[in-house]
């Protein structure tokens, strides 16, 4: 048998696509990727009822952490379809990137689909451990089962499906994630419920119905139906906080991303008010909840900014001198809400958190613009009313910018860091061209570097496990971690990203660096390279300047220890070990590979990794950062085709060491 070579290549076939890379499909192995594989199921659902059939959808999740899902819809086809010469069943269920609604840019059916890749019904059955099908088209009724993603139907003529008469309509689909695909199948009442609740804002007069089965047998139910979608979603929001009147816009407008590209159709609905005490903004497409909003939020944004800045410059608004407003001070009063439907959607990945689109963003900026222009002359008064308030939210703003400038230049040499951040051990010197912080890994690398330092000059920080992935993470994830705030204070020279996550921490300021040089110090292991490599990608995307500015070191830690009667040797590479053997002949020796930093004694300590005299530091520069930046990406940002690919090609060196969750 002929062995293996790295240059073979190997194509996942039928199930494996998905159940050994589920993060591909699905955005994570975690509970995360799990939701997501419910969502896609109940997709498939809210399009029929969007298209008028069947305005109920029942949702249950069972004991054993199986889920139902139920429509009344037309029922998926199952029978045998001559132009693909195979089974619908086998195109729905076990063929990826199969489906009904290619067409949707020109054909009837499904002109706005939430689901449009013909992944999710498949990739969710071939992630499940089991999965059962009842299909009525109100003359057939089909039962089909699948068991790891092979159709175990038990029937007489082998098609795959039990078939018997019915006068019903509808699909019900019951199945149990499987914990060899996903980490955690639990995907909890309150993630449904919320999903739940953001579905039934966009798809108006559609009725949800949440069961859960209890392990006692009790059963707990909740409904969730907006007759007037987003509309009365925005009134419940306001309530009586409302500055101005609710509004309702719809419009429709078809168009290309591209010269060279198709047109297409674009439904566009927005709801919105201002308020003097809530500030709320949600986006929509196509159903799916865009948490990263994307083109209809880049629309917003410019659209209110521009219009809203065009009225107080009209209107003579400004003090003589004064200062544009900028996008925080209309989102500190904006509730929008927006819901759009496209025959044509290009998402960010296949989780659909961001929607790209050109024209859309560009319809819906041209079409807002001109809507508030004509609203602001409508109601002169609302407008009256929307222009002062932003306009004491930005000096608002400008009069705590000053203050907060002025306290911190006043305090930041006044505060003792070692009293406000857990376990930080500061240096005694206060000339920052000396003064060195070390970022170790856990406590008892702590234990160790704190005995070895110099405490005139050196400080030193532990990290406790491995840190958010910041390409990954939103920055509300990432300001809320007491591990990454706690570093960024340390540093003292605030961030340089813009959000209103990061309220309590400042804007990036160089002056305000503490530190001469900055040392990631981790085991010469796989964990400790994946910290090192997690504490890299913070700084890179924080306060890249710090690299830039080459600030940023890495201590390197040796690989051995090499002993004979009267010496110690050791050896940062494999390379130099042979060297050092080499060059000890024939004398008697012993060798270990180097403990991690917290088994060493201070002086073994001292003498590798902190004595400016003998240590090995790496200074961090981005001599192509670009290159740098792409890398960061593959291997630890939301580029998975691109991950895939380096995987494919590198994989026998760097998988073992990526962060491909």
């Amino acid at each position: 048998m002929a062995k293996e070579t790295y240059n073979d290549l190997k194509a996942l076939k039928g199930p494996d696509q998905v159940r050994l890379r589920p993060a591909v499909i699905f955005g994570s192995d975690s509970v995360e990727g799990c939701r997501h594989s419910v969502f896609e199921i109940i997709s498939n659902s809210i399009d029929e009822a969007r298209e008028g059939f069947g305005k109920k959808i029942i949702i249950t999740l069972h004991a054993d952490k199986s889920i139902t899902v139920e429509d009344f819809g037309r029922g998926i086809p199952i029978d045998f379809n001559k132009t693909e010469d195979k089974y619908n069943w086998e195109l729905a269920f076990c063929t990826l990137y199969a489906g009904g609604k290619y067409d949707n840019n020109t054909g009837e059916n499904y002109s706005f689909a939430l689901g449009l890749n013909g992944l999710g019904l498949c990739a969710t059955q071939f992630a499940s451990e089991y999965m059962e099908v009842v299909s009525q088209n109100g003359t057939w009724k089909y039962d089909l089962r699948f068991e790891k993603g092979f159709n175990v139907t038990l029937n007489e003529n082998e098609k795959g499906f039990v078939r018997s008469k019915t006068s019903h309509t509808g699909t019900k689909i019951h199945w149990k994630p499987d914990l060899e695909v996903f980490t955690d199948i639990d995907i909890g009442a309150e993630y449904v419920d919320d999903m739940l609740r953001r579905q039934a804002v966009v798809n108006g007069g559609v009725e949800f119905l949440r069961i859960v089965e209890n392990e006692d047998g009790t059963t707990d139910e909740k409904t969730f139906c907006y007759e007037d979608g987003i509309f009365d979603y925005l009134k419940e929001m306001l309530g009586d906080k409302s500055l101005t009147t609710p509004q309702y816009w719809q419009a429709q407008r078809q168009g290309k991303d591209r010269e060279d590209k198709d047109e297409y159709k674009l439904k566009m609905n927005v709801a919105f008010a201002f308020s003097k005490e809530l500030h709320f903004v949600e986006h929509y497409h196509n159903s799916s909840w865009l948490e990263h909003g994307g083109s209809p939020d880049d629309a917003m944004k410019r659209a209110f900014l521009s219009q809203i800045d065009a009225y107080l410059k009209n209107n003579n608004k400004y003090n003589k001198g004064e200062k544009a407003i900028k996008w925080d001070d209309v989102a500190d009063c904006l509730v929008f809400i927006s819901s759009n439907f496209s025959t044509q959607a290009s998402y960010a990945n296949q989780t659909k958190k961001a929607v790209t689109n050109a024209f859309i963003k560009e319809a819906m900026t041209e079409w807002l613009k001109h809507n508030l222009e004509v609203y602001f002359l409508e109601n002169p008064d609302e407008a009256i009313k929307i222009a002062e308030r932003v306009l004491v939210n930005k000096r608002s703003r400008e009069n705590a910018e000053k203050v907060r400038s002025t306290s911190i230049a006043n305090l930041t040499q006044k505060i003792d860091l070692t009293n406000r951040i857990d376990k930080f051990v500061d240096c005694r010197s206060r000339d920052v061209t000396r003064r060195e912080v070390y970022i170790v890994e856990g406590d008892s690398a702590l234990g160790s570097v704190k005995l070895a330092r110099d405490a005139e000059f050196q400080a030193v920080i532990p990290v406790r496990g491995k840190i958010l992935n910041c390409l990954k993470a939103s920055y509300d994830k990432i300001f809320k971690s007491e591990i990454i705030t706690n570093l960024i204070k340390v540093l003292g020279c605030g961030v340089e990203v813009k959000s209103k996550a990061n309220k309590n921490i400042n804007s990036f300021n160089i002056d305000n660096l503490r530190w001469n040089k900055v040392v990631i110090c981790t085991d010469a292991d796989y964990d400790g390279f994946q910290i090192r490599t997690l504490i890299l990608t913070m700084i890179h995307e924080l306060c890249p300047t710090l690299i830039e500015k080459g600030y940023v070191y890495i201590a390197e830690s040796p690989l051995y220890e090499i002993n004979t009667k009267d010496k110690t040797y050791f050896a940062y590479t494999e390379a130099e070990k042979t060297k050092i053997l080499d060059m000890m002949g024939d004398k008697k020796y012993t060798i270990q590979r180097s403990k991690g930093l917290g088994e060493n004694d201070p002086d073994m300590m001292s003498l590798t990794t902190m004595n400016p005299e003998t240590r090995r530091l790496i200074k961090v520069t981005p001599a192509d950062a670009e290159q740098t930046k792409t890398m960061f990406d593959v291997l630890l940002g939301d580029d998975l085709a691109g991950r895939k690919e380096f995987i494919r090609e590198n994989g026998s060196r760097y998988l073992e060491a990526a962060d491909i969750s």
